[in-house]
Parts: C-alpha cells; structure tokens; sequence
C-alpha cells in the first residue's frame, strides 16, 4: 500500500506561483512513476505532468514552460513547482503514484488562480 498526502493549493492572483507537494509513503520501493492530475467543476480529470525515475518528465501541453514537475527522492515527494498561473488552472489537483500492480491517488488539493 502507498499513502500520497498533498499539500501546497490555494488562492492566488493570475500570473502568480505556487508549488505544491506530494509526500508518498507506505510500500514507496514499488513506486515507478509519479504524477499531477486536476480535476475543475464539470469537467473530467486530466494528466498535468508525471514524472518517471527522476528524470523522465510528461506534460500537457496546456503547462508546458509553465509547470515543472520534480522528485525528491531523499524525502519521498513529488513537486509540481506552477508559475504563470491562469483562471483555467483553476482546479482540484491529485497526486498519483504507479506500481506496477496499483494506482494510487492522494485527497486532492484547491488551486484557485483568481483576481
């Protein structure tokens, strides 16, 4: 079993930052690959980026040179470092983890990009 707690959301002004945090625990050696997804009001979940082995990175398009995707593997967490925050970034956002037998997702956390 993995346990992924997020945290980091909130209410900021469009064209600003946040960084939010995903620390994994539980069975985190069976852990292959971590993400970001969201999901806004009305709306399916979708990818935002994931990150495999470190190093190997995965974004939509609608984030790329906007959002950068990291892991620490020392601390067990994943980052979603998120600049240039626009109104349609607005959304509840997931942190997942792949093993190679399960999917695993954290309790979501608020990002509200808004003035």
């Amino acid at each position: 079993q993995v346990q992924l707690v997020e945290s980091g959301g909130g209410l900021v002004q469009p064209g600003g930052s946040l960084r939010l945090s995903c620390a994994a625990s539980g069975s985190i050696f069976s852990i292959y690959a971590m993400g970001w997804y969201r999901q806004a009001p009305g709306k399916q979940r979708e990818l935002v980026a994931t990150i495999r082995n470190s190093k190997d990175t995965v974004y939509a398009d609608s984030v790329k040179g906007r959002f950068t995707i990291s892991r620490n593997n020392a601390k067990n967490t994943v980052y979603l470092q998120m600049n240039s925050l626009k109104p349609e970034d607005t959304a509840v956002y997931y942190c997942n983890a792949r093993t190679t037998t399960n999917i695993y997702w954290g309790q979501g956390t608020q990002v509200t990009a808004s003035s």
